[in-house]
């Protein structure tokens, strides 16, 4: 039966008692992880959020009461322990952190019985992840979980001692917005007071953070919370929190500066990782060209090799028919890889199948400097040889190749070093490489809407030099843009901002607004620009992704309270979940759900 804790105090959590302790009397408290009875002594490992403890009970040292109790206690129990620090009696236990002591009991309270949970709370647990979700508030006593959830806190609170020392200021923007069609889709909140209209969750505080530098308080950040309506992977969720910052008076290169400084002291102290200062940086091009990718993975080599010349003038038409069509031969090398069975490469094949390639060729150098290879015969041996050696092929080498327009080759062989990498496991989680990724392209062609879009905002500085390049081939113009790198995942992007109202016209009439769509969607910001706005430019990580690479966790769910799973739903709480008629009513909303379709025989 329960019990109050009638007035004790809790004098050490678990892992605070230490060597130093022995002799004394303390008071700890936590769940039961692990209970043993060997007959007349009762050996209990207690827990919280800090570690382990190991209680021992003898009835000549706690009484018969306290005894009979301990006899009592399961998993998950939640208790109360007064006793005596003592020097462990068996064998020091080197991999806890409380291993060298253990507690003698004086006085036990259960304040909390449990009943059998659905599964361990242990470290490491290999119990079904949809089984973990539905019980969360279980799943988070698992040490290695809360000791992400703490990692999460350290470095929010890190995060906001340096911002606030740099110079910035923490304002919190709206929860509860215009609705923005750029990006994402938006959540939607229907308006009880203006029947009809609805506000939108932030994607982003963007405007807001923008308007608080027109404001004039120079430096900003904000944990702010975001939400997408947006298809989930394992680093996305409907709803997320960056780390969001705006600066005025300041170019790339000074929120490139303050970003690294964070980054240093955030890795330092959470992980004990010196990153070396200056981060790379690499332009985009660069990064399609040599990674496939703007967000390459420096942990391992294994970069695209652009053969397109040395193969033109061969009968090769898989590579003849990309090049007529202004595409392009490119190719990776996977040193040591020459002897990989058939059955490997095909399974690359299909692989690469999935990004969009017909098919992948391929040349397979033995060790004896014979080749194997799909496309040998329609090759003149000195064709084959320029190709080995534009791609420094060597005996023991596999060398695959992709011909097609460059987006589907990027693409392709851009997934095939990472698939590569992680079958070779090439992969280290405690390896950070960082990567500044610059000058983006400032808009994209988009064939589903048969316009230009922006690639990162509307709201992005074209680079100076390209802006005359505007209305002739605006697909040729680079923005101020920047995205951070790490691993091969972006933690953060950002840009310098457009501050000249005249750029900001001329971008959303590019992007395909008409002056009263731009006025309807975004007149305060146009309007603010009126009346005297500062050079700005910003940043915004993703906080859980930092987090997820800090700890090394596979999915940012590990490092969320309580995420939602793929289809943006809660398996704990069931949420989203219909509601009441009479709340519809009260918004004036009517449900139309598609009609389920028939199967006729």
């Amino acid at each position: 039966m329960a019990e109050s804790m009638q007035g004790l105090k809790r004098t050490h959590r678990c892992t605070e008692v230490s060597t130093a302790n022995i002799g004394q009397e303390v008071t700890v408290m936590g769940w039961v992880q692990k209970s043993r009875n060997k007959g007349g002594i009762i050996f209990v490992d207690l827990r919280d959020r800090s570690g382990l403890l190991q209680i021992i009970f003898e009835e000549s040292d706690c009484g018969a009461e306290s005894f009979a109790k301990a006899e009592k206690l399961r998993s998950e129990f939640v208790i109360a322990v007064t006793g005596t620090v003592e020097a462990r009696s068996g064998g020091v236990n080197e991999n806890l952190a409380t291993g060298a002591i253990e507690v003698r009991a004086k006085s036990l309270r259960t304040l909390a019985e449990s009943e059998t949970p659905p599964f361990p709370v242990e470290e490491g647990s290999k119990t079904k992840e949809e089984l973990r979700l539905k019980y969360r508030y279980l799943d988070l006593r698992r040490p290695d979980l809360q000791k992400n959830i703490m990692t999460r806190s350290r470095v929010a609170v890190l995060t906001r001692a340096f911002l606030a020392e740099e110079g910035f200021l923490e304002i919190e923007t709206p929860t509860l917005i215009g609705s923005t069609p750029e990006g994402a889709r938006d959540y939607l909140v229907p308006s009880r007071v203006h029947p009809g209209s609805f506000y939108a969750l932030p994607q982003s505080p963007q405007l807001y953070k923008q308007l608080l530098m027109c404001s004039g308080y120079d430096r900003y950040f904000q944990l702010a919370r975001c939400y997408r309506d947006e298809d989930l992977r394992a680093d996305r969720q409907p709803e997320f929190t960056q780390i969001d910052m705006e600066l005025s008076f300041v170019d790339v290169d000074d929120v490139i500066d303050v970003n690294e400084r964070l980054l240093q002291k955030l890795f330092k102290e959470i992980c004990n990782f010196d990153v070396q200062l200056p981060i790379q940086r690499m332009t985009w091009r660069e990064a399609m060209d040599r990674f496939g990718s703007d967000k390459p993975d420096l942990r391992f080599g294994m970069e695209l090799k652009n053969v397109s010349d040395v193969v033109k003038d061969c009968e090769f038409v898989v590579f003849k028919g990309a090049l007529e069509s202004g595409g392009s031969v490119r190719g990776i090398n996977a040193e040591g890889q020459g002897t990989m069975p058939r059955k490997k490469i095909d399974a690359l094949v299909e692989y690469a199948k999935g990004f969009g390639a017909k098919g992948l060729a391929y040349v397979a150098i033995q060790e004896d400097g014979t080749i194997k290879s799909s496309f040998a015969k329609f090759m003149k041996d000195e064709e084959m040889t320029a190709l080995i050696e534009a791609m420094g092929g060597k005996p023991g080498d596999l060398l695959l190749f992709a011909a097609d327009k460059d987006k589907v080759v990027f693409d392709v062989l851009g997934n095939l070093r990472l698939e590569l990498a992680r079958q070779l496991d090439l992969l280290k989680k405690d390896d950070f490489k960082f990567l500044w990724v610059t000058e983006f392209p400032l808009l994209e062609y988009s064939e589903e809407q048969g316009r230009y879009v922006a690639m990162h905002h509307p709201f992005t500085m074209p680079m100076e030099e390209d802006w005359p390049l505007i209305d002739e081939n605006p697909g040729a113009v680079r923005a101020k843009a920047y995205d951070i790198v790490l691993n091969g995942t972006e933690i953060g992007g950002g840009s310098v901002r457009i501050h000249q109202s005249g750029i900001q016209s001329k971008m959303l009439e590019v992007l395909g607004f008409t002056p009263e769509k731009a006025e309807e969607q975004f007149g305060f910001l146009l309007n603010a620009f009126k009346y005297g706005v500062p050079p700005h430019a910003g940043l915004a990580y993703g906080l859980d992704r930092v987090v997820m690479l800090m700890v090394g966790a596979d999915s940012i769910r590990d490092v969320i309270a309580f995420p939602k799973v793929k289809d943006a739903s809660c398996l704990m709480t069931e949420a989203p979940t219909p509601v009441e008629h009479k709340q519809l009513e009260e918004l004036c909303i009517e449900i139309a759900l598609p009609e389920k379709e028939t199967v006729t025989e």
